[in-house]
């Protein structure tokens, strides 16, 4: 098994495994053990361990992360999670711009 992300078209991401990695000639994707990247069942699924196919054309991408040691040098220090402020100020002004959309 492979662990991917799919990126689907009007969607958002989803991580699942993958039983061998799409080729330029593949007209669908099959994978199973879909979650959220939260890591939850997405709502529109009952059963998290089915087979699932997504045809291409609903994909916009596969991204397939580095594994095991390879990985680990390709995340480096490089990626660390930036330090959160807090004191972040809410804009009111944009949320009475969203509310009003």
């Amino acid at each position: 098994m492979i662990r991917a992300i799919l990126h689907l078209l009007n969607d958002q991401p989803i991580v699942v495994d993958l039983y061998e990695a799409p080729t330029p000639a593949d007209v669908t994707v099959i994978c199973t053990n879909m979650r959220t990247v939260d890591g939850k069942k997405p709502v529109y699924i009952d059963f998290a361990a089915s087979t699932f196919v997504f045809p291409m054309s609903s994909v916009r991408f596969v991204e397939i992360p580095p594994t095991g040691e390879a990985a680990e040098r390709a995340a480096g220090p490089a990626i660390a999670a930036p330090a959160e402020s807090e004191d972040l100020e809410i804009d009111e002004d944009f949320l009475r711009r969203v509310r009003e959309a």
